[in-house]
């Protein structure tokens, strides 16, 4: 027997951040989108845990440990754990189509996946509120990448108040050579922002969002990261700057970066954007998708 579950990406349509906080972590007021880029999971059982990861062509992908700090092993370990499972025998495979430390949370829906896929492998019947209580200990992003669509993530991003989005919205989102470390962006928010205000989501936003306003919604997206992602890794302004060029209405750093995110008025503008920005030259690749997509969704299990 084997189960697939399919994840999405996410992009921040606004990343409000505090300072420091004692444990290391930073307050956010984070308002995730999940967008129809997707990696997808699938676990069988073998003799001891093991795990690959592949493109979509079935090439190996670089630079994803294979052990068991990979975020899609520890859930299988956390639900295992939790059940008295012991070291469970599972076999987990991941089709990789989001960006590796892209700013998109690939590794947390990798984990949001094998955590839904196991579940139903092992016929643990843990409940919502139990899977959501082990994302939140697996990483920050972990919870919106199992409950997808929309949400207003505080604390450290793992609270979710799920929000309506009342259309539908383009992205086009350009692939940077080489990747950025989240600690490290943070570390360099922290030197650039020492006195950080405490973070709250602006009702413009918010209501944008609501009666699907792309104008609106343009006008009010931030990630108080980009400064911090631009400073370790300064062409990727270049990359904004080809994006607003090629006509979309909003350009930012997705998450901590290094891949930017560019808003379109719509799907055809999006596409537009899409070889406008493919033809600068100043990204690895381009890809184009729509908003808002569902969370972790069981697709196969046989």
């Amino acid at each position: 027997m084997s189960v697939t579950v399919r994840v999405p990406a996410k992009v921040n349509v606004q990343l409000a951040v505090g300072g420091a906080r004692p444990d290391g972590f930073h307050d956010l007021a984070n308002v995730f989108l999940a967008v129809g880029l997707y990696d997808e999971v699938t676990v069988e059982p073998a003799d001891e845990l093991t795990l690959t990861c592949t493109d979509p062509g079935g090439d190996p992908v670089p630079d994803v440990p294979l052990d068991r700090t990979n975020l899609a092993a520890r859930a299988a370990l956390a639900l295992a754990g939790r059940h008295g499972l012991g070291d469970p025998g599972v076999r987990i495979r991941v089709t990789k189509d989001i960006p590796v430390a892209g700013g998109m949370a690939g590794g947390s829906a990798d984990a949001a996946g094998a955590l839904v896929a196991c579940d139903a492998l092992w016929g643990t019947g843990a409940s919502r509120a139990e899977l959501l209580d082990i994302c939140a200990e697996l990483g920050s992003d972990v919870p919106f990448s199992l409950v997808g669509g929309a949400a207003l993530g505080t604390g450290r991003g793992e609270r979710l108040r799920p929000l309506p989005v009342g259309g539908e919205f383009w992205w086009v989102f350009a692939v940077a050579d080489g990747g950025l470390s989240t600690p490290a962006v943070y570390r360099e928010f922290d030197r650039l922002s020492p006195a950080a205000p405490a973070p709250v989501a602006a009702p413009a936003l918010l209501d944008a969002l609501r009666t699907g306003d792309v104008e609106r919604l343009a006008a009010t997206v931030t990630n108080d990261l980009q400064p911090a992602a631009l400073s370790l890794f300064p062409t990727l302004k270049q990359t904004l700057d080809a994006g607003t060029a090629a006509g979309a209405v909003a350009a930012l750093v997705s998450g901590s970066g290094p891949t930017t995110a560019f808003l379109a008025a719509d799907e055809a503008g999006a596409r537009a954007v899409a070889d406008r920005l493919a033809a600068s030259g100043t990204c690895r690749a381009v890809r184009v998708a729509g908003s808002p997509a569902p969370g972790a969704t069981v697709l196969s299990g046989n």
